[in-house]
């Protein structure tokens, strides 16, 4: 922010000198004589507030130095013989937090205490990762003596909606003499997520800034040429600060409207010039898009009209058809799509590196560095490859040479000679490391990240490129919001390096300039919690507080105070419609008779109408899950639809499954699944054959060996098995029973007196306005009835659930208590913490060696990609095959207990990381152990991590088998080896 103008009469000059002259007596003013910069205004607003005893909520962009808050607090602290705690979400920003307050305050004044590293925990400063300190509240631990301060830095991933309770429990549970630091990037409604904290946390000030220290300046990339977004001299910073009163509207995906506005223009033949309209300001001043961009746009959309309604006849229905058909990206454009290395290569020569590209793939980052070394790109001075050299081999010395190779040693080194890095999460931890700093050091000239990249990790560039507007969120591409646009364009700009940042957009074909400009006016997204109670938070309340006070502490949650403050809103809705009900009711009033009451006779003649239609293909479908639930291992099937129709022949049933979805090979020897979306009714076998004991569906040979068996058995004619008794599929005759109903109403219908009634479909109309009316007014009650204590209800039904598997006991008098298998869930920690209560509980741990252990502990940390997930792999011995049976029987059993309570499901234990560690634990090479699967060496150690986190965590059970704990402990040995144990960071 520009600072103030100056004072201007003596005595105005006077009192700002004596103001000075007292500032610099304090904290504060020490403080800023160890920088070498002038604070911004919201940066000495925050601090004054800090040194005045208040909390403080800071929201700016990236960029803009909200860290020099937290690191205020931290002098503080130190000054006044304090503690101060750093917590951020994802271990790397640790890291890069720990090494920075180390090299300012010496490693003895600083700690790091991560989920699988611990440095220096009991030193005055510490800095750690959020789930460490909710876990040492939990704990009560010593190391929270003498806290004074707490920096929560990037809270925004309270909305987080795996992660980001633990951010509530945190500032819920704090004791009340520690002052918090939040640090969010902007949201739009941080006045709101400030007044919740002036509630739970005390006297708390909201500090918002909307300037960037460097201007961002918005660009597209239209082949080899960069355009810009905006006609005139218009940076985001002041398109951002002109939008500010809609932050609110963060979704991007509302670009498709302004998309089909902009066809009609251009389908018009409308004038060149168009402007984006802020939002929330309809009629106010806008930003002109560049006209050259308008053009191209309408260009490409004429060149693609002409392409698909050129022709008649014969050659219009094809185009018509193939363009159907054609993905966007195939489209045709009038601008040849530059190359990636061109697109380095033209940033290169408008002197706009250092950049980072995101790419949402992390396959397309490595593709990305490979094309661009490819194509003899080279971004680095030789004096600059020395030093690279010296860091990347220094960096990769403690590596066992024999792990080089799988890790993509030599490539990686390669491309960081030429200054060319990816950044994503499938790298190890140590390359990330080496890549972040080469980068901040300007020695990395362009690197090609994913997303996570954007998510706090400190490495600022001159200029940021998105290649495009969608991505894959693991279902569906998405475009991608306005939050997350700014976001990913905020690390354009380095502060006291740059003049000015820019964001680039590459031109794909079907981009509508229009939609681009409305990503880049909205700056800001809303924060909402995502809170919710689980098994260990609930038992650890109670532990702690008894139940009413946890109750009251789970209202207090920010969950809550959304949920209230929205029901205002709600309950004048319900005024309104009641209103407009009592005059609908009016209006349908018959001389006649009852008319609500003729009315709700034609309701139940049209409802029972829809449901007998239903019922027919909801039998259809019952039968056809029947059908595939007695499918056995030998029948050969015809499927008629899905990813591959044809032959196949059963390899595996499923009984137990809701969904029935028996595990099959085709005839091209393809091993899959078939659910009901590949049939279209239920499903026969056609014939059977002999799987041999020898099968083994890994084994290629054997596929062909099978497929060949089944062909013979098609040719020979082979009769399937006999179909058993109870084939009959429980046919239903339902259908009587709807027939006599429907009939009887139609008959009291003809009957009521208002059936004769001359305005009788005047009144209907009336009535159904009415009953419209009626049915939201009531969703809307139940909506305030639903969000009342809503917490408080979740907490209830978790207690239920705890109740039921003996983790809480009730005494006589009806005191509540904790039993001692509720102690053990006391110190377990993550997603599926019942899940692993209860397979300790039902002794699934206790046949296993150490390296059967790790393995197991995989299974209930590990979380497969969804197309990842197959068939059920064969245990490395029968002592783990039958712990991985307890676990999957106690989720089953779990599963329907917690439908039942209408809690969210406690996910499936996944069994693809079982081999690769039991492979590592046994001193295999990291070669052999990743061959076969689709891990990358990045995700291995990272989920080793894990299962050493949460081995950590049952060795440290009270109370628990001494044996067990030992057998931990040696686990964690044996898995904490090589490049796990070399990866102290992520």
């Amino acid at each position: 922010m520009s600072s103030h103008p100056g004072p201007e009469s003596p005595s105005e000059r006077y009192r700002a000198s004596v103001e000075r002259a007292a500032e610099a007596k304090t904290h504060l003013g020490g403080f800023i004589r160890s920088l070498e910069f002038e604070l911004d205004d919201f940066q000495r607003e925050a601090c004054l507030s800090l040194q005045a005893g208040r909390g403080v909520l800071v929201a700016a962009p990236t960029g803009a130095g909200k860290t020099i808050v937290g690191e205020f607090a931290i002098y503080l602290a130190l000054q006044r013989g304090l503690k101060a705690f750093y917590t951020t979400p994802i271990k790397a920003l640790s890291n890069q937090k720990y090494a920075e307050l180390a090299a300012k305050y010496g490693a003895a004044q600083v700690g790091l205490l991560t989920g699988d590293t611990s440095i220096n925990g009991d030193a005055p400063v510490v800095v750690m990762t959020t789930e460490v300190l909710r876990n040492m509240l939990y704990a009560d631990s010593d190391t929270l003596d003498d806290l004074g301060f707490v920096v929560m830095d990037e809270v925004h991933y309270l909305a987080d909606r795996f992660r980001g309770a633990v951010w509530e429990e945190v500032i819920i549970h704090l004791p009340s003499e520690v002052q918090v630091a939040s640090l969010s990037a902007t949201v739009s409604n941080a006045e709101e997520f400030g007044a919740w904290l002036d509630t739970v946390r005390g006297q708390t000030d909201v500090i918002v800034s909307e300037h960037r220290p460097v201007p961002l300046w918005q660009h597209v990339m239209v082949g080899r040429k960069i355009v810009d977004l905006f006609a005139g001299d218009t940076s985001f910073d002041e398109i951002a600060l002109s939008g500010e009163a809609a932050a609110t509207e963060a979704a991007a995906g509302e670009a498709p409207a302004g998309r089909a506005a902009a066809g009609k223009e251009v389908a018009a033949g409308a004038p060149v010039a168009v402007t984006a309209e802020l939002p929330g300001r309809p009629g106010r001043p806008e930003f002109e898009v560049n006209p050259e961009l308008l053009s191209m746009a309408r260009a490409e959309s004429q060149m693609n009209f002409r392409g698909r309604f050129g022709h008649g006849g014969r050659n219009q229905r094809r185009n018509q058809r193939s363009q159907r058909d054609e993905p966007q990206s195939a489209q045709r454009s009038p601008v040849r799509k530059a190359s990636r290395p061109q697109v380095i290569a033209s940033l290169d020569r408008q002197d706009l590196l250092p950049a980072i590209t995101f790419i949402f793939s992390r396959a397309g980052c490595d593709a990305a560095v490979a094309q661009c070394v490819a194509a003899g790109l080279w971004l680095t001075t030789e004096r600059e490859q020395q030093i690279i050299a010296q860091r990347v081999d220094e960096a990769a010395q403690d590596i066992p040479s024999d792990d080089l190779d799988v890790l993509g040693f030599w490539s990686w080194r390669d491309g960081l000679l030429r200054g060319l890095a990816a950044h994503h999460a499938g790298m190890l931890p140590t390359f990330k490391e080496v890549v972040e700093k080469l980068f901040v050091d300007g020695l990395v000239k362009a690197v090609f990240a994913t997303e996570t990249l954007a998510l706090g990790v400190n490495m600022p560039a001159r200029c940021v490129v998105l290649e495009k507007l969608d991505k894959f969120n693991g279902e569906a591409h998405v475009n991608i919001t306005a939050g997350e646009y700014t976001q990913l364009t905020g690390r354009a700009g380095r502060r006291g390096i740059d003049v000015e940042g820019h964001a680039v957009v590459l031109w794909q074909p079907g981009t509508d300039p229009a939609a681009v400009a409305g990503l880049a006016s909205r700056r800001t997204y809303p924060l909402n919690s995502s809170f919710r109670p689980t098994y260990n938070m609930s038992i650890n309340l109670l532990a702690q507080f008894g139940r009413p006070r946890a109750r009251e502490i789970l209202e207090s949650s920010f969950a809550q105070f959304q949920a209230d403050r929205s029901v205002v809103g709600l309950a004048r809705q319900v005024r309104s419609r009641e209103e407009s009900i009592a005059g609908f009711s009016k209006a349908m009033t018959c001389h006649l008779g009852d008319f609500t009451e003729y009315a709700r006779l034609r309701r139940a003649l049209g409802d029972a109408e829809t449901t007998a239609s239903r019922s027919s293909s909801r039998a259809r479908k019952s039968l056809t899950e029947d059908s595939l639930s007695r499918l056995l291992p030998g029948d050969v099937v015809d499927v008629p639809a899905g990813k591959s129709p044809g032959l196949a022949v059963v390899l595996s049933s499923d009984h137990e499954s809701r969904e029935p979805r028996p595990a099959v090979m085709t005839l091209d020897n393809q091993l899959r699944r078939i659910g009901l979306h590949d049939v279209e009714g239920p499903l026969s076998p056609i014939t059977r054959i002999r799987i041999p004991k020898s099968f083994n569906a890994k084994v290629p040979k054997s596929r062909r060996d099978l497929a060949s068996s089944v062909r013979n058995a098609i040719r020979e004619h082979r009769p399937p098995a006999p179909p058993r008794r109870d084939d009959d599929f429980g046919r239903a005759s339902a259908a009587p029973n709807q027939e006599k109903r429907i009939a009887d109403l139609r008959r009291e219908l003809r009957a009521h007196p208002c059936h004769g009634c001359s305005e009788r479909e005047d009144h209907a109309r009336w009535s159904e306005r009415w009953w419209k009316l009626r049915q939201e007014t009531d969703g809307l009650i139940r909506q305030i009835q639903g969000r009342t204590n809503t917490i408080a209800k979740t907490f209830d039904r978790v207690c239920g659930v705890l109740s039921g598997y003996g983790y809480l006991e009730t005494s006589d008098t009806g005191v509540l208590s904790i039993s001692p298998d509720g102690q053990r869930l006391r110190r377990i920690y993550g997603e599926k913490d019942l899940l692993i209560s209860q397979s300790l509980r039902m002794g699934a741990f206790n046949d296993l060696d150490a390296a059967e252990i790790a393995a197991l502990a995989s299974v209930l940390v590990y979380q497969a990609k969804r197309e990842d997930r197959g068939l059920r792999p064969k245990m490395p011995s029968v002592s783990l095959e039958s712990a991985v049976d307890t676990v999957v029987r106690e989720w089953s059993a779990l599963e329907d207990v917690e439908e039942a309570n209408k809690l969210p499901l406690t996910g499936e234990p996944e069994l693809g990381l079982v081999w690769p560690i039991f492979k590592w634990a046994k001193g295999r090479h990291l070669q052999e152990v990743l061959s076969g699967t689709d891990l990358a060496a990045g995700d291995f150690v990272r989920w080793v991590k894990q299962v050493i986190d949460l081995l950590d965590q049952l060795a440290d059970i009270p109370n628990l088998d001494p044996r067990l704990a030992r057998l931990c402990a040696q686990a964690i040995k044996l898995i904490k080896r090589g490049v796990v144990a070399y990866s102290s960071v992520a």
